[in-house]
């Protein structure tokens, strides 16, 4: 489930292997309406590839890296290679998650008598995603229902099916951060940015991923959502100040909308 019609350069899609042919191999994309993408036999693994139904075969989940979206042709590049093992345990947890929360609204769906849909598209409004809604509705004793500008009896069906499913210990939550600097020091001033980053905050985590010059993920895991919010804006906005002081640019991404 994701609010844009299309992935972007860069983010990490999973996929069913559908076809596997010598020289490529093509995907559908699970999160976009099974689109079709293309991962070809130089991005299938590193070094030389003599058997490539030895790294994929028809049907498998495999997590893979955008590298070009062409909306008017129809055509997405993928990479299999540039995503670690680390990247691909956490992506397909994220999506897994993202299933649960569909079931679930079907249940609200069901108890409130309410469009299925409409409480989707509410939820992606305010989160993009659907499972962290879950989570926040639990962290928050069922205050962030309220967020939601959704009828009482679809409120309070959300609030139940997420006090049955959701255990909540720690949240996670993510963003981006668009950094870039002209100087020809820039690579120096970049790195200081995301240095200042990560402070050290008891009882939080905050882990930058490169993704692409110039763009970096942000992720905070911390006991709470608001805890958690605190955190990443801090983060943002200490790795922005560095690089506009510095003479360059940057911005901090939430979450993305549809395009």
């Amino acid at each position: 489930m994701n609010e844009r019609e299309w992935p972007e350069e860069g983010e990490l899609v999973v996929c069913t292997v559908a076809d596997v042919k010598d020289f490529a191999a093509f995907v559908t994309l699970d999160e976009y309406n099974e689109r079709r993408g293309l991962i070809p036999i130089s991005e299938i693994a590193r070094g030389w590839i003599k058997y490539i139904r030895d790294y994929v075969r028809e049907g498998q989940k495999v997590v893979c890296k955008v590298l070009n979206v062409d909306p008017d042709r129809g055509h997405i590049d993928l990479s299999l290679k540039d995503v670690n093992e680390h990247q691909r345990r956490e992506k397909i947890h994220e999506w897994k998650n993202e299933q649960k929360a569909v079931k679930w609204i079907g249940f609200a769906s069901e108890a409130s008598g309410a469009d299925r849909k409409a409480i989707e598209e509410a939820i992606l409004r305010e989160y993009g995603q659907l499972y962290p809604a879950f989570e926040d509705i639990v962290t928050t004793g069922g205050e962030a229902a309220d967020k939601l500008n959704l009828d009482e009896k679809v409120k309070t069906a959300l609030i139940t099916v997420a006090n049955e499913n959701v255990k909540v210990s720690r949240v996670t939550i993510t963003g981006h951060l668009i950094l870039t600097s002209p100087r020809a020091d820039g690579v120096n001033v970049i790195r200081r940015a995301l240095r200042s980053a990560q402070p050290k905050v008891e009882n939080v985590d905050i882990d930058l991923i490169y993704v692409g010059a110039p763009k970096y993920r942000i992720k905070v895991t911390a006991p709470d959502y608001k805890e958690a919010e605190k955190a990443i804006e801090k983060a943002a906005n200490a790795a922005v100040g560095v690089v506009e002081r510095a003479g360059g640019s940057g911005r901090f991404i939430r979450k993305q909308k549809a395009g």
